[in-house]
């Protein structure tokens, strides 16, 4: 690592810890030249390449889910930090499969998985975009595959008070 103080390509690292917002690796360093401290901070360089519907292949953004997510949950009760969690749990998920690729439908089952289980109306929303919903039939019929869920757990929920 580079001393960016007078650009000595050696240091030693004092200290590391994790960065939990940003996924990331905190390192304090000492340059053994100039004897500074500085910090660097270590993330994974995620090379998951996307397949497209279309055909063509695009990395893996985080930002991008993240928007799509946001999207889907705008006017709901979930919040950006909800959102943000969910897009770290799939890019861990992604990591811990260490594929090189992923269909973007495969991407997209991910993602409603993990919205069916926080906000009803945020997963039909990413299921229209997602589905691409052509007629009101297969709308209707999301809803009544997820309806009886709901129905279960409520009445759990009733059941334990």
């Amino acid at each position: 690592m580079r001393c960016p103080y007078c650009y000595h390509e050696e240091s030693k690292v004092t200290d590391s810890r994790g960065a939990e917002q940003t996924n990331a690796i905190r390192r304090r360093r000492e340059c053994l030249k100039c004897l500074r401290r500085f910090t660097t901070f270590e993330t994974v360089d995620l090379t998951i390449q996307v397949l497209k519907r279309s055909g063509h292949y695009e990395d893996f953004q985080q930002d991008k889910l993240i928007r799509g997510l946001d999207f889907a949950c705008r006017h709901t009760r979930v919040s950006h930090e909800q959102v943000r969690e969910i897009a770290d749990k799939i890019t861990i998920e992604l990591i811990e499969r260490q594929a090189r690729e992923i269909k973007a439908t495969e991407l997209g089952d991910i993602a409603m998985r993990h919205l069916q289980t926080l906000d009803m109306v945020a997963y039909i929303r990413f299921a229209c975009v997602y589905r691409r919903f052509k007629h009101v039939e297969e709308l209707k019929d999301a809803i009544e595959n997820i309806a009886p869920q709901e129905e279960k757990e409520s009445e759990n929920a009733t059941e334990k008070v």
